[in-house]
């Protein structure tokens, strides 16, 4: 009687003890928590994807080494996709298939992040905090297992036209745009934005990305007059647009405020520009990282300093840092028993949440975190947020 006693009391223990086990999403243990992200480590695209990955491990590393989330620690499994779009899907497979990730986080472009999305999607894996500010498919439908971090690409296009409409009260807007769908929809989003005010652009100038030739623009661009162009390009493209501009100022548009939204790699632009910057306007999805009044810049520097002494501050890190701020806060409110539906859940309810001087706002219709875009101009080599709008024209 005893040993079946005995007997019973190890299978009803082993039963007792392997639930939790049953119950666990994947990725998840007592002791760990995977993440998993497929960004360009390598390529034209290579610095975004390091810097999005330094960013985002910084602060992962900050997290383990105080003892991490409810004991466990978070373990950052990271594929080099080269900004291709099918390497992307096939890291995607492995990370959600092989390697069992509980979520996604800082995936890098729009081209390799639409075409994975169906991979998480199915498998209701969630994506928290992308490199993209695209709608079409990625924001519209909302998709449950997408959660943004950053503001769209409209909104940046918005804020642009809004300052130079109301701030700098100009009416006569141009629009100098790279050649391809992504220059497309860009305009097509300022377009907009200046509909609002029942304007349109007086006048478009196109450009290839296989060339620094910007004359033909140019000329169509000068011969309205604009006080204001809009210029649009991706990441990259830095040399022609800083290329537009000196020869624009060259032609005389001296009076001109030109404005690029974020797409571009800011440092980059900044520097092409040299002493050309003034009256050049970026637009920026989070905010400059020099600013002291903002606990989350200066954080953000020192644990980029700690873990990686060899990099320098920039904006696509800090992109990164603030996603992984995102996804820690959520990981903590869905609590110890944790699941990837808890995650989103908890991610929804965030509301105002201020991550050391930014504030994200979800909810089960609202995916996008940041709606604030930060207009910023260079002095000094550094980027500023703009206060005030009289010393720009």
């Amino acid at each position: 009687m005893n040993s079946v006693r005995s007997v019973f009391y190890s299978v009803f223990t082993s039963m007792v003890l392997t639930v939790p086990l049953l119950a666990a999403d994947p990725g998840v243990t007592d002791k760990e928590i995977a993440i998993g992200s497929s960004l360009a480590l390598s390529g034209p695209g290579g610095y975004l994807g390091t810097q999005t990955n330094h960013g985002m491990n910084a602060y992962f590393k900050s997290v383990n080494e105080a003892g991490g989330i409810n004991g466990r620690t978070i373990k950052l499994v990271a594929y080099d996709d080269e900004y291709n779009p099918l390497k992307c899907i096939e890291n995607t497979k492995k990370l959600i298939e092989t390697d069992t990730v509980f979520a996604l986080s800082s995936f890098v472009g729009t081209p390799t992040v639409g075409k994975s999305m169906p991979l998480w999607k199915n498998a209701k894996v969630p994506l928290v905090g992308m490199y993209t500010g695209a709608e079409p498919i990625l924001r519209n439908p909302l998709c449950r297992y997408n959660l943004h971090v950053r503001a769209p690409y409209s909104a940046e296009a918005s804020a642009i036209v809004d300052a130079a409409v109301n701030n700098l009260k100009f009416k006569k807007v141009a629009i100098f745009y790279q050649y391809d769908s992504f220059g497309e929809s860009i305009k097509k989003n300022a377009e907009t934005a200046l509909a609002k005010y029942g304007l349109t652009p007086v006048a478009y100038g196109t450009f290839d990305k296989a060339t620094l030739d910007v004359k033909a623009g140019l000329a169509a661009i000068k011969a309205a007059s604009p006080e204001a162009v809009i210029m649009v390009g991706t990441y990259g493209t830095h040399p022609i647009l800083a290329t537009f501009v000196k020869e624009a100022k060259s032609a005389g548009m001296t009076q001109t405020v030109f404005f690029t939204p974020s797409t571009i790699g800011p440092e980059d632009y900044a520097k092409e520009l040299g002493s050309d910057a003034g009256n050049c306007v970026v637009s920026q999805v989070v905010p400059p990282y020099d600013d002291p009044q903002l606990s989350v810049a200066g954080e953000y520097k020192r644990l980029l300093k700690k873990y990686y002494p060899g990099d320098s501050p920039n904006f696509v890190g800090l992109e990164g840092f603030v996603n992984a701020k995102v996804l820690v806060e959520g990981i903590k409110r869905a609590g110890k028993d944790l699941t990837r539906e808890g995650l989103v859940d908890a991610i929804e309810g965030m509301s105002s949440c201020d991550l050391g001087g930014i504030t994200v706002t979800y909810g089960p219709n609202d995916h996008e975190g940041m709606d604030k875009v930060y207009l910023t101009c260079i002095k000094g080599g550094k980027y500023t947020e703009i206060k005030d709008w009289t010393n720009i024209k």
